[in-house]
């Protein structure tokens, strides 16, 4: 009989990071359910896995229960709006997805017997008070402000895993994740990256909140997929810093997008949000112990593919 292929259930797995996760995966050989509600992420995302034997698209909000009669070996859970301009049209969906989602997340692991990944985020540090920002760092988080939904909603989501790690003995892992770009993202979806590249594309001053000083660190996407996965299949239960330490002001990365871009865009100054980062940069030595993982693509060499697939399907 031939060995069964392991099956890999990702939530959110339409959206920008979702749909990478699922390509690598079917890329490895195993068989992938890719869950989602349509509510951020894009279909076309994963159009061209549509025909692959191996790969089934299911809608469903997993913050509502679900079963699979089949087998699961791994559950990623990567449903949740992660934009602020997301997030703050969803709060409600936003805090529903971290917390009724994670939980049947990881019911449905723990039934299935399966290995659980919970896609956490940098903002679980809020507006931090060290720098950079390590695991063990707790947190500065305003949890009433308008990004509390998502930060609290990581948070607590943090805490259900590891409570289903020790109550359970579940082998369950959390990924911390940092500004992340490349192709796929919603031009539209708030962030910096899409922000300034539309902006650049389309001749339209970049708008920088603040002046500028705050600071941000930009992982490729590639790497990024590729720190997940081997936190996937590392034998280590608490949360792990994945991004690109290499740290850039938002007025650098501004003139960096203008130049790569090859456009006369002005730069303008706005107010900054409530509660927005003043700086935000990982420190990855736990990473680099762990999992022999570091981001390898140098930020030039990823904003050129990436300008170039929003040149490529802006339209679209």
């Amino acid at each position: 009989m031939p060995q069964r292929k392991k099956t890999v259930l990702i939530t959110g797995g339409v959206g920008f990071l979702g749909s990478h996760l699922c390509d690598r995966f079917i890329h490895d050989g195993y068989k992938v359910i890719c869950l989602d509600n349509l509510i951020t992420g894009n279909p076309r995302n994963v159009e061209h896995l549509l025909k692959d034997k191996n790969f089934e698209l299911v809608k469903h909000n997993i913050s509502k229960e679900i079963r699979f009669k089949g087998p699961v070996d791994y559950v990623l859970h990567f449903a949740s709006p992660a934009s602020p301009v997301d997030y703050l049209n969803f709060p409600i969906p936003t805090l529903k997805v971290g917390s009724l989602g994670t939980h049947h997340a990881l019911g449905l692991a723990k039934e299935k017997k399966a290995r659980f990944l919970l896609a956490s985020t940098s903002e679980v540090y809020g507006d931090p008070e060290i720098h950079p920002q390590k695991e063990t760092y707790w947190g500065h988080v305003n949890p009433i402000g308008p990004r509390g939904v998502y930060d609290e909603a990581k948070r607590f989501a943090e805490a259900m895993t590891m409570a289903y790690h020790r109550s359970h003995k579940m082998d369950t892992k959390i990924v911390r994740i940092f500004n992340t770009y490349g192709p796929r993202m919603r031009i539209h979806d708030g962030r910096v990256v899409p922000n300034f590249i539309y902006q650049a594309l389309h001749h339209l001053p970049l708008t920088v909140y603040g002046n500028g000083k705050q600071t941000r660190s930009f992982c490729f996407y590639l790497d990024l997929i590729e720190g997940i996965v081997r936190l996937l299949f590392s034998k280590y239960h608490e949360p792990v810093n994945i991004g690109n330490p290499v740290e850039f002001t938002i007025l650098k990365f501004a003139h960096l997008v203008t130049h790569l871009a090859d456009t006369k865009s002005k730069i303008i100054f706005k107010p900054l949000p409530v509660d927005d980062p003043k700086q935000r940069r990982p420190d990855i030595t736990l990473a680099k112990r762990l999992l022999k993982w570091s981001p390898q693509v140098p930020l030039e060499v990823g904003l050129k593919e990436t300008i170039k697939w929003f040149q490529e399907n802006t339209e679209k």
